[in-house]
Parts: C-alpha cells; sequence; structure tokens
C-alpha cells in the first residue's frame, strides 16, 4: 500500500492556533499548500508553495496527481469530508494515500449558536448549486442549516419562504464563526433586509403560516403545483407509481415521456441526490416540466428531447424506469437491458392498445400487474356525486 503524501486539513477562523499540534505539525512540514485565499491567509506563517484553487475546479484532481512524492497538503474550511472538497479528492484518489484531518463543521458551530440539536435538524448546501435546491426542505417546523452561495443567499432563502407562506421563519446569519470577527444577524423572512458577508451559514426555523403550501417529500402532491396541458399522472396514481419506483438515495431514475416531469421531480424530492433524465419529444411539455422542476426544488432535473427507444442510446444506466408514454414492446426492451440489476421499471397504460402491451409483457415476465380506479366527488347540480377518472393499468417489476 502506498504511503500517505496528501493530508487534507480543514481549518477554521482561529486558523494555525485551533489546529491540533499533530495537525499543525503537518500543515508546517508541507512542500505545497492548496487552498482558497481565505485558507492561504489563515496559514501565512508557514513557508510553502502555495497553490490556488485550479479553474475550472475539476482540474484539482490532475493537480494534484502531478504533486504525487512531494509534502502536500489541501485546506479546507471546517470538516473536509462534510460538503467539502475532501469528498471528491477520495472518491479519486487511492485511500491509503490521504489522511484527513477534520476540524470542526460550520454545522456544528452553527448548531452551538443556535441551542440546536443536530439530530433534529437538516444540514444542507447550495455553495456552488442551484439554491432552489433549498426549496424541498421548506416544511412546518422545520430547522434547516445551510451553507450558502454568497452575501445574497439569504435573500433569495428569505422570497423562496415568503412565497410558499413561510414568511414568519426566523432566520439567522452566523459569518466568521470562531474567529475574533463572528457576526450574527437576526431577522423573519418576510422583513429580511440585512446585507451579509459573502461567506456565511443560513440556520432557518421554518414557521407556516395557515394557508401555507405543503409540499411533503412522500410522493403524492397536489395536481395544481404542477404547471401542465391536463396531461400528466395524477395524484393518487402517481403515489402509486413511486411506490413501486422506491426512490433511493443517490438513484437514477429515466421517466420516457416525461410530460410535465411530475413522476420525475417527486422521485427527485422523494430522497437525497437522487437525479433523473425526462425524455419528451413536445417542446412545450419539455418548458413546462423544467418550470415544475425549478418550483418544486429540483432544479438538477435533466430534460431530453427525443422518443425512445432511440433517445435511450448512450445514457447513463438507471436504478429505476418509468414509461408514461410512447409504450411499446421495443421501448420496454430498450429499458430492461439498460435497467441495472434490482431496477424498478413501472409502465402505466390508459389506452386499450397500450393494455394489451402490457398484459403481454406482464404474460412473459411476470411481476405485478393492477388497474388503478380514482373516483372524486364532484357538484351533481345540488347535490354531490362521484366522477370516476379514467382507469390506469399499472405494470411493475424488478430486474434480479
Amino acid at each position: 500500500m502506498a504511503e500517505p503524501w496528501l493530508h487534507i486539513v480543514g481549518i477554521g477562523e482561529d486558523g494555525m492556533e485551533g489546529l491540533l499540534p499533530a495537525t499543525r505539525a503537518v500543515v508546517e512540514a508541507a512542500e505545497v499548500i492548496i487552498g482558497g485565499d481565505r485558507h492561504h491567509r489563515l496559514s501565512d506563517a508557514v513557508t510553502a508553495e502555495r497553490l490556488a484553487w485550479p479553474s475550472p475546479f475539476d482540474a484539482l484532481i490532475g493537480q494534484l496527481k502531478g504533486l504525487r512524492g512531494q509534502r502536500v497538503v489541501v485546506l479546507a474550511t471546517g470538516d473536509p469530508l462534510w460538503f467539502s472538497v475532501g469528498a471528491r479528492i477520495g472518491r479519486a484518489l487511492p485511500a491509503g494515500e490521504i489522511v484527513f484531518h477534520p476540524q470542526l463543521s460550520a454545522f456544528q458551530l452553527a448548531s452551538v449558536r443556535m441551542g440546536w440539536s443536530m439530530a433534529d435538524l437538516e444540514t444542507l448546501t447550495v455553495h456552488g448549486r442551484p439554491v432552489e435546491t433549498m426549496i424541498a426542505f421548506i416544511q412546518p417546523e422545520a430547522r434547516l442549516l445551510i451553507l450558502t452561495t454568497g452575501a445574497e443567499t439569504p435573500g433569495q432563502i428569505a422570497r423562496f419562504l415568503t412565497e410558499r407562506g413561510f414568511g414568519r421563519s426566523r432566520m439567522t446569519v452566523l459569518a466568521n464563526m470562531g474567529g475574533a470577527e463572528e457576526l450574527r444577524f437576526d431577522g423573519v423572512a418576510e422583513s429580511w433586509a440585512h446585507e451579509v458577508p459573502a461567506f456565511n451559514t443560513l440556520a432557518v426555523d421554518c414557521v407556516a403560516a395557515p394557508d401555507a403550501a405543503l409540499l411533503p417529500r412522500v410522493p403524492g402532491l397536489e395536481d395544481a403545483l404542477f404547471s401542465s396541458d391536463g396531461t400528466m399522472t395524477k395524484r393518487e396514481v402517481r403515489a402509486a407509481t413511486l411506490a413501486k419506483l422506491m426512490p433511493m438515495r443517490g438513484a437514477l431514475l429515466w421517466d420516457i415521456g416525461a410530460g410535465c416531469g411530475s413522476v420525475a421531480i417527486e422521485w427527485m424530492r422523494g430522497a437525497r441526490y437522487t437525479s433523473a433524465i425526462g425524455i419528451e419529444p413536445r417542446a412545450d411539455r419539455r418548458a413546462m416540466a423544467a418550470a415544475n422542476a425549478l418550483a418544486l426544488g429540483v432544479p438538477r432535473l435533466r430534460i431530453i428531447e427525443g422518443e425512445a427507444p432511440e433517445a435511450l442510446d448512450g445514457l447513463e444506466r438507471p436504478d429505476a424506469v418509468f414509461i408514461g408514454g410512447g409504450l411499446s414492446e421495443a421501448v420496454f426492451e430498450a429499458a430492461w437491458s439498460a435497467l441495472k440489476p434490482l431496477g424498478r421499471l413501472v409502465a402505466n397504460a390508459v389506452t386499450l392498445e397500450s393494455e394489451a402491451v402490457l398484459i403481454a409483457l406482464h404474460a412473459r415476465h411476470g411481476g405485478d400487474l393492477v388497474r388503478i380506479g380514482v373516483e372524486r366527488a364532484e357538484p351533481v347540480g345540488r347535490l354531490t356525486g362521484w366522477r370516476p377518472s379514467m382507469s390506469v393499468v399499472q405494470w411493475s417489476l424488478v430486474k434480479r
């Protein structure tokens, strides 16, 4: 096993003085130190070759590999493995070549400042990511700690909260935590007007108004929350569909015939770090899906133009596939071939022709075949009656 030559060191606002003696000795013995301007400033007494973060940042791995054999230190903020550079490096280099030296993270410091139990809150980052990703976590009485992108981020999040009926949510921005110039700004979302430093951590204590939008992470959001031309997987059927697709952390979904994106969006909301590719031939529906994804907190939904099975060529292999449009045996065969082991496939049909395809596939491959019928109470003159929606035949199976 190779000897460790790369040390990834978390450093706080107290700089070198805040490091453990052994960690401090590692930094002082470094031949090369890589970090941002702030990191170099916090360790400026150490004599070593100084390198800034490369641009583009993805070039960092190649840069590090070129330094193999020297004593190299990468400086990060707080815990290098918690929404930080350490995780990316750890995936690219052998574990035996790296030593991690964690410092208290911004999340830990913020929870102490707020008096919040870390077991009872959500930790998020929008640093270098779309700020809209936090929208999916806006829930009554939720507590959020968020690593921000810059000085403007708290104002953007205050607007998201207010637009969804959470304007009374308490917000606190913490900056320079652990240093001599530590700052704190308190307020509420609907009247937030503070000017804050660019490097900050935001704490949000969500408070819902009586008319607040309720956006649970379990599937089955109200249909009205989606911009649609009427052709979409409706609420009750969508919930049943997602239950069979089984969103899991980091998993990828192919949504074939994505329409307004409702299934893919609820998939991405259902588990952390999921992803989805929506395949949709119509431009107007692709635009609706993109707008819905942004509004509901999953801006990284990927939407591509095309029709299956041709559009599936070259895509990353999925963990789950939903066929909501364009069903055919050829589409099934292409999707099933690409699906990973233990992958889940769900296909819905509302026409007799599509239903016949599902019955034939079920006869050959097994799985579960169910018919879902939904009736809603609606006015009938001065009275009320049940109005049925079109029944949906759903076929689902797991690849083993």
